[in-house]
């Protein structure tokens, strides 16, 4: 993976931590809820993994926000 897929990567996880921490979930019961692995959760805003397509409309849905939101402008 290079620099700016890293960078990518890493700005998608923070506002993916940003918006569930605003919402008052913690990992484990976000996760629960939404039908993700709390690992697969970890993970994804830490920058460690590309999403699928399905997993991050399933973390859209569960933020209650459009998946292009969480993908623009990173």
């Amino acid at each position: 993976m290079n620099t700016k897929e890293e960078k990518y990567l890493k700005n998608l996880g923070e506002r993916i931590k940003t918006l569930r921490e605003l919402k008052g979930f913690d990992q484990k019961s976000f996760a629960f809820h939404f039908g993700i692995s709390r690992t697969q959760l970890y993970t994804i805003e830490n920058g460690k993994t590309n999403p699928r397509l399905l997993t991050l409309q399933k973390i859209a849905d569960g933020l209650e926000v459009d998946l292009s939101f969480l993908l623009e402008n990173l």
